[in-house]
């Protein structure tokens, strides 16, 4: 059985620019990056302004598992299905993170026959967008100490220092830092630390960013720390807005590569659902709204996390309506969710089948919270029984769904044919019926940032309520008091279970979410609200996909699952 890697480097790529030309890219708009990927103009977006959008689709899952979901790898082969439907398709993906292609993930670039390529670039340095966004922070974090130690004339509190340096690895003992050791000439000492590039609001304000103006404007806004006489001091004010923005002028514009079957993709951002907004960026939904009759876009972890931003964060600022929302999971993460330990998941075993498929109902509920249409793919192995799909069958049912059966990691767009018509007779049965209901987010910007919090802890989470930090209150004030108090709110809580606890699968009841600490992200246009023990710096596990990758003589890459 070949790897993922093994099947994308035999792939019949063709050169990008035929790519660009299926859905009407003309080569002028095209910035090369070697013969398979490139950067689309920010000319293309003018030109293409007048055309009509195409239909909205959202990836996104049940809580992931050790058992795997494969979001990805559906919405790949829900795009390539599409093509061979003769439907214009474009997909809207994130870019993968090197932390955990190095660290506990291995790549993100899809798996089996739905992937895309070339799959070591994307894995890898791409186009440079994530050490352009590196450069632009950590440029920021230098210019701070640099006005600290030239005199302070801000009088910049070093205590109260809010934005840290970032680095795209994974890296536990980078988390805290102490800097300006050594003496007068290496800088003024004080505590520091390293977020990962992906959970940085940098990364955050490129993926919501409308244009370059819009960018330069967002970098400025960052509250970068606090004065000894309490008051906030803004990027702008250190004049490293332009700068910032010119490290980044090439990194705004989207990416184009392609599916194993050739179907166009837009690879653009790539924020971390646990511990920032996690979805692509403004700039290529819209341009793959544009482009094609379907845009199908993904958003990271479960619903709970990147779906609920995706439609109180990104839809609310861009103005995107979704037309449909498509749920992954799998029977056998749904019977991790029962109970059964990752060796004994091949195993038929209906009675905790039953038991953890309440973790699918919580997030199709959620869905229909928002207003918009579900159908449900079951990413099917060749483990699964009829009988544990007869429960997938009754509980679909049961909450009055669609669904179907998946196959596109062991057959490509041929295996999501099913899922594809299923995707596009409900989208095109809900737009031929006035009284389904609309699509809103499930929180004004009106409340307070508290009843945000509980909106989202209760109604999405299922919590009995919120516990704060006496730190956490402290800021939530500061906040209100700067004037942010109408922006949405950005929740940083583990991807494992509904509740901020990661051991409580399925659907837990009678919990409360701890929120430790909250901070305002005034560029990227949301409040961070931090929970639980989740970390914005993930370090290494004790085996490392690192250690499995390695190159040959050729310059052939292995390991890259």
């Amino acid at each position: 059985m070949l790897t993922d890697i093994e099947i994308a480097q035999q792939a019949h790529m063709l050169p990008i620019a035929e790519v660009a030309a299926s859905i009407g890219i003309e080569a002028d708009d095209l910035e090369f990056y070697g013969k398979y990927k490139a950067k689309l103009s920010d000319e293309l977006a003018r030109k293409v302004a007048g055309n009509p959008d195409g239909r909205l689709v959202l990836v996104t899952a049940i809580n992931p598992t050790p058992a795997g979901e494969g979001k990805t790898t559906t919405s790949v082969g829900l795009g390539q299905a599409m093509a061979r439907l003769g439907k214009k398709a474009v997909l809207a993906l994130r870019e993968p993170s090197l932390g955990p292609v190095f660290g506990i993930k291995g790549g993100a670039a899809g798996g089996g026959y739905s992937q895309v390529v070339p799959m070591e670039d994307i894995n890898l340095h791409f186009t440079g967008d994530m050490h352009a966004i590196t450069a632009a922070n950590n440029l920021l974090c230098a210019m701070i100490d640099n006005h600290i130690q030239q005199g302070n004339k801000l009088g910049i509190d070093p205590r109260r220092i809010l934005f840290k340096r970032c680095m795209d690895m994974n890296d536990r003992a980078l988390r805290h830092t102490v800097i300006g050791m050594g003496g007068k000439a290496n800088g003024v000492p004080r505590e520091d630390g390293f977020i990962i590039t992906v959970a940085s609001e940098i990364m955050a304000i490129l993926c919501l960013a409308e244009d370059l103006m819009d960018l330069k404007k967002r970098m400025g806004d960052i509250l970068v720390a606090w004065t000894y006489d309490n008051r906030p001091v803004y990027a702008r004010e250190l004049k490293a807005d332009g700068a910032m923005t010119a490290l980044m002028k090439d990194a705004l514009k989207p990416n184009l590569v392609q599916t194993l079957e050739n179907t166009p993709v837009l690879i653009h951002g790539g924020p971390f659902a646990n511990i920032a907004h996690g979805c692509n960026s403004v700039r290529a939904t819209k341009l793959a709204l544009k482009l094609g009759d379907y845009c199908i876009t993904e958003a990271g972890f479960g619903s709970d996390l990147g779906a609920e931003k995706f439609f109180d964060i990104k839809c609310r600022y861009a103005g995107l309506k979704p037309s449909c929302v498509v749920v992954v999971a799998t029977v056998r993460a749904l019977k991790y969710n029962g109970g059964v330990a990752k060796a004994d998941l091949a195993t038929e075993n209906v009675e905790a089948l039953e038991k953890g498929i309440v973790n699918l109902k919580a997030h199709v509920e959620n869905m229909h919270k928002f207003g918009v249409p579900v159908v449900v793919a079951i990413n099917r192995f060749g483990t699964d029984t009829d009988a544990e799909l007869a429960v997938i069958d009754s509980c679909c049912r049961e909450l009055g769904v669609d669904y179907a059966l998946s196959e596109v990691f062991a057959k490509g767009g041929e295996g999501g044919i099913e899922l594809a018509e299923r995707v596009i007779d409900v989208i095109d049965r809900c737009e031929n019926c006035a009284d389904l209901p609309q699509f809103a987010p499930i929180y004004p910007l009106s409340m307070t940032i508290e009843q945000k919090i509980e909106k989202i802890a209760k109604d999405i989470y299922g919590a009995d309520g919120v516990s704060y930090s006496a730190a956490a209150k402290k800021a939530i004030k500061e906040i209100t008091d700067l004037g942010f108090g109408e922006l949405p709110v950005c929740m940083a809580k583990t991807q494992y279970s509904l509740s901020d606890d990661p051991k409580k699968l399925g659907r837990p009841h009678g919990f409360t979410i701890s929120v430790s600490e909250v901070r305002v992200s005034a560029g990227a246009g949301f409040v961070v609200v931090q929970t639980g023990s989740i970390m914005t710096m993930p370090g290494l596990p004790s085996r490392p996909s690192a250690e499995l990758i390695d190159v040959d003589a050729e310059g052939n890459i292995s390991g890259l699952f």
